[in-house]
């Protein structure tokens, strides 16, 4: 018999959540003005992946999910990362080319 969703976690924990991602919004505000070079974009990476955990964990109770739901959210980070790796991969070998007629 499955649990209603509202007893899983108490009003605490979703403010707790919630406070979170709160500061980690404002953290990643503050970073955006700081010149870290080549480690801007990976920490804003890390940051946001950490908001993104807490809200697949917490907001849609995948903490408490079993086999197949883990096996379709895993799926969906996997195909995820795969965009994002051939995003940047894109980004970063432009130029490479000669451009015709130049």
């Amino acid at each position: 018999m499955s649990v209603p969703a509202h007893q899983l976690h108490g009003p605490r924990t979703y403010g707790l959540v919630l406070a979170a991602l709160l500061v980690l919004t404002a953290l990643t505000i503050l970073v955006s003005y700081v010149d870290l070079g080549p480690f801007n974009t990976p920490l804003a990476f890390g940051i946001a992946g950490v908001k993104a955990t807490l809200v697949v964990l917490f907001f849609m109770h995948m903490k408490e999910a079993q086999g197949v739901l883990w096996l379709a959210a895993l799926a969906g980070f996997f195909w995820l990362a795969i965009l994002v790796v051939l995003s940047m991969s894109d980004f970063a070998t432009r130029g490479y080319l000669p451009i015709p007629g130049k």
